[in-house]
């Protein structure tokens, strides 16, 4: 019995992939955004809308998570970032701070592992973000994933955690300026305005293009402080359903929608450029 079952499991799985790729083949004769970004909104609500205990909204959150970027990453958006936790997040109970930052402990961890889907695909991991803020063993988790996965090359997740776009631009001034004034410039810098490019190179997402999409979750309209320097040209997707519940049909249809305004988009970026 218990064979039977994994071998309807397995089937299931083939007969997915399948389809997936059924449908990957259909949407590649348009183009393909190159960076998708996600507000993963909703899971605390998604526990209390389903009675669940502390932390399960976020657990149920990271397997949605996982297949979001396996659907990705099939359909060869080369870039994908995460709102993973706001700086604003430590204001909220310590205890719900505490375990969600134990739950970001471990699935790093597990992110590095052999079977995971990092090395699956070949994905190189950007922690983004002041990552000063972050307790030592999450730090230094952060730091050991990005290290392991530095030699990945076929795509780019970057997780943004203990991040804000106020805090990314500040901190992007301040090392402009640094630069500028530092001993080895100043005497060749005299007089030199800081210009956009040099604000650029110092962000904290100067690892990846600007987004295409950025797509949130819940039916919230904000972008919270996320990507807001990057963002100018980004076609902006709002979903209702929770982020824990978000699955292939909701990526399909976006994408889709991309599509449609594409023309729209690539003449705003003409214009802004």
């Amino acid at each position: 019995m218990e064979q039977r079952n994994t071998d309807r499991v397995k089937l299931s799985e083939r007969m997915g992939s399948f389809l997936r790729r059924c449908v990957y083949s259909v949407l590649r004769v348009g183009p393909i955004p190159r960076h998708t970004a996600f507000i993963m909104d909703g899971n605390r609500r998604y526990a209390k809308k389903h009675n669940l205990g502390e932390g399960a909204g976020h657990k149920a959150g990271y397997l949605a998570l996982m297949n979001m970027l396996r659907y990705c990453y099939e359909l060869e958006v080369k870039y994908v970032t995460i709102y993973a936790f706001s700086i604003d997040n430590f204001k909220r109970q310590p205890e719900e701070v505490e375990s969600t930052m134990k739950l970001i402990h471990d699935k790093i961890e597990e992110l590095i592992e052999e079977e995971s889907i990092v090395n699956r695909f070949g994905i190189r991991i950007h922690f983004i973000g002041n990552l000063d803020l972050l307790s030592d063993p999450i730090r230094l988790s952060a730091e050991r994933a990005m290290k392991a996965t530095a030699s990945n090359s076929k795509a780019v997740l970057s997780i943004c955690i203990a991040y804000t776009s106020t805090d990314e631009l500040v901190n992007a001034v301040q090392e402009a300026c640094e630069e500028v004034m530092s001993p080895d410039n100043c005497c060749n810098n005299q007089g030199k305005v800081i210009t956009v490019e040099d604000i650029e190179k110092h962000m904290y997402m100067a690892v990846a293009p600007d987004p295409d999409i950025i797509i949130r979750t819940s039916g919230e309209t904000r972008l919270s402080n996320f990507l807001l320097w990057q963002s100018g040209s980004s076609f902006l997707y709002t979903l209702k359903a929770l982020w824990p519940e978000i699955g292939f049909l909701h990526l399909i249809g976006v994408i889709i929608d991309y599509q449609r305004h594409f023309g729209y988009l690539e003449e705003k970026k003409k214009k802004q450029s």
